[in-house]
């Protein structure tokens, strides 16, 4: 049986997905090395962190592209299943570092 071909729409989400991931994954940069340059408020471990997380969130993305692709996945559902688990990490990263810089008022 033919696989059924990809739409503009599949194309340009998967894309998009990897787009995001791209502006995540920068914000998150920026907001570390301003962290390590005391511009910015970071956890104590945050340099630790930062090398810790990559391989199992690189053997994650990597696995999720081999499995999608030995199943008969179309390129962009090749893609979309690597994008997936980095983009997850980085959007985390991102909304744990950015609630860092907000002060947060105490109850009374």
């Amino acid at each position: 049986m033919a696989r059924k071909k990809a739409t503009p729409v599949d194309l340009w989400r998967a894309w998009a997905g990897l787009g995001m991931l791209a502006f995540e994954a920068n914000a998150v940069v920026g907001m570390r090395v301003m962290g390590m340059n005391g511009l910015w408020p970071v956890g104590k471990g945050e340099d630790k962190k930062m090398l810790s997380e990559k391989p199992p969130a690189f053997a994650k993305a990597s696995m999720a592209a081999a499995r999608k692709a030995a199943a008969g996945g179309r390129p962009d559902q090749v893609l979309a299943a690597v994008v997936k688990p980095l983009a997850r990490v980085a959007r985390a990263n991102r909304k744990r570092l950015a609630l860092n810089a907000v002060p947060r008022s105490k109850k009374s």
